[in-house]
């Protein structure tokens, strides 16, 4: 066994030695002790650490001299960028946060926020200026509480104009005074009215809409998910039990605002869906190569998740049992959102409507300062956690890598000058998925509009993230008998 966690943890961390109590540093110790952790962390789990030369398991032969190189870190979010395989090209996605209650409540659906949930988009003719459009409202937030809707335009914030270098301080602001816009059917001019919107604590169910349609001969379900959140598993278990009540022989699940999330939550709605699979291989995990064959050889069952019948309180899993779907998708759509219709594509018939997805095919995982990196016995001296990248998620068929994105079968971008209204059957994407039921037709009728570029823009780092759940960390690495040895503290 212990050669084997040689592979998973590394030689070195079982034979470091205690550094001498009269040994200083540059930093002071809580510093040290968190790129301790940081560094250990990324060099147990992180996907592409055969990648990156200061993880390699031979780099240091003991503490001290691991402690000498992380004394040149005096933040430990500046050793975690250093760590970071190719930022701009490959891993966008991996992050380290200073206050992990905060990283759990955003993973809970709770956030600060006015309750916009916006797109950013170039303005027409220029590759600086940019204007935000609302895609839609949090029930109960402050921008529902003052009347703001789906397809306000903004292009001003505290009387600023919105630019690609001023953007994210701007709408990173406790406090938002915005000045409307609208569109004049060749450009966005200003109206002169304004808005104080301050942001503030807020719940957001990820079920946003439902609906059943009568389309021709076929009784269609319809739902606008907008984040796999584990916290609301058993409210869209109900829904589907709601679809199932009403006998529906087709489903559109609208995905276009939906950045991803738990991956329990996705192997659940890909259940819901189907039902005829149970037990059948749904998505295949691949970690960095030695962690590969480490699980390969201990943990097999680990590597992959399978369809399944019940979710993990016990509640039964309310099966549709349908062999075709239509997703609504867009470049919003991004990791758990993709790897729902890629890891049902071996096995039922999808048609994608929208535009290309975001292209994220990986899954992170929350890594603690404590004895396993689990949230267990947590050092209480720092609230620092990592969310690395540690897997890539394909379907059962082996298919991952889109790096740009899932490419639908309809295209169809939205225009962002006539949103329509979410629900309606006239709201021009469930307008086309409708019209694809009932007449079985790709074709989309085309009006005059401006082609524009938008910016991908979630407002928080770790919206667009598809990660493992806590349960599957502590089965991973506890149940295995892997700790981080005593030997290990910094002293």
């Amino acid at each position: 066994m212990k050669k084997l966690l040689y592979i998973f943890v590394s030689l070195w961390s079982l034979t470091l030695i205690r550094c001498k109590k009269e040994e200083t540093y540059q930093i002071d110790k809580q510093t040290l002790e968190i790129n301790d952790f940081v560094w250990k962390a990324m060099n147990a789990l992180y996907l592409w650490k055969n990648k990156v030369p200061d993880l390699a398991d031979t780099k240091f032969k003991n503490q001290t001299e691991l402690n000498r190189y992380l004394q040149d870190y005096e933040h430990p979010d500046d050793l975690f960028e250093h760590l970071i395989y190719k930022r701009n090209e490959i891993d966008h996605w991996s992050w380290i946060v200073d206050d992990y209650m905060a990283l759990i409540q955003m993973f809970q659906g709770i956030r600060k926020t006015t309750g916009m949930r916006i797109g950013l988009v170039y303005e027409p003719g220029s590759s600086t200026n940019i204007f935000a459009y609302v895609k839609y409202v949090v029930p109960g937030s402050e921008a529902a509480l003052n009347g703001v809707q789906r397809g306000f335009l903004f292009r001003k914030i505290d009387s600023q104009q919105l630019t690609v270098n001023n953007y994210q301080d701007l709408l990173s602001r406790e406090q938002l005074n915005i000045e409307w816009a609208t569109w004049d059917g060749t450009q966005l001019v200003d109206t002169g009215n304004t808005l104080l919107l301050n942001k503030t604590v807020v719940s957001e169910n990820p079920v946003y809409y439902y609906n059943v349609y009568n389309t021709g001969t076929h009784k269609t379900g319809y739902l606008i998910y907008n984040g796999f959140i584990s916290d609301y598993d058993s409210r869209l278990n109900a829904i589907f039990n709601y679809f199932k009540s009403q006998n529906i022989d087709k489903l559109i699940v609208d995905l276009r605002y939906n950045p991803g999330g738990s991956v329990q939550t996705m192997t659940y709605l890909g259940s819901m869906i189907t039902g005829q699979f149970t037990g059948q291989t749904y998505l295949k995990y691949q970690w960095h190569p030695a962690m590969q064959q480490w699980m390969q050889e201990n943990y097999p069952q680990y590597l992959t998740r399978q369809f399944v019948t019940q979710m993990i309180n016990g509640e039964n899993i309310n099966h549709l049992m349908l062999n075709d779907i239509v997703f609504i998708a867009t470049k919003n759509s991004a990791s758990a959102s993709e790897s729902l219709i890629n890891c049902l594509r071996p096995y039922i018939n999808i048609t994608q409507i929208g535009t290309a997805t975001h292209g994220k095919y990986t899954a992170s995982i929350t890594m603690f300062d404590s004895p396993d990196f689990s949230g267990n016995n947590v050092n209480q001296t720092h609230m620092w956690a990592i969310q690395p990248i540690v897997t890539k998620v394909s379907n059962a068929n082996g298919e991952s890598d889109f790096v740009n994105g899932l490419t639908p079968d309809i295209y169809q971008p939205e225009d962002y000058f006539n949103l329509g209204t979410l629900g309606d059957i006239n709201e021009p994407l469930l307008q086309t998925a409708l019209n694809y039921i009932s007449n079985n037709t790709t074709n989309v009728s085309r009006q005059n509009k401006p082609v524009l570029n938008e910016i991908y823009y979630t407002g928080q780092p770790f919206s667009d993230e598809m990660y493992l759940d806590s349960d599957v960390l502590i089965k991973i690495i506890s149940s295995s008998g892997v700790k981080r040895p005593l030997a290990d503290k910094v002293e």
